[in-house]
């Protein structure tokens, strides 16, 4: 069982609480995992926006408002 600290007190933790912990943790993890994901997609598109300007090629809408926004 895992310990919790509980206004200076330690106790263990009941098993409903463990089960929102363990919870908690996974749709954290899932958050993180969709930031990066979103993160890197948005940074591959400016790459691509970027050197489709230097090779004189014409933008997709998507990559025109990475470079206005």
């Amino acid at each position: 069982m895992s310990k919790i600290n509980e206004n200076g007190v330690i106790r263990d933790m009941t098993a409903e609480e463990e089960a929102q912990l363990v919870k908690d943790n996974e749709e954290s993890l899932a958050m993180k995992t969709a930031f990066e994901t979103a993160k890197t997609a948005k940074e591959n598109l400016k790459a691509s926006a970027k050197a489709k300007l230097i090779a004189g090629q014409p933008l997709t809408e998507a990559e025109a408002d990475t470079l206005v926004i």
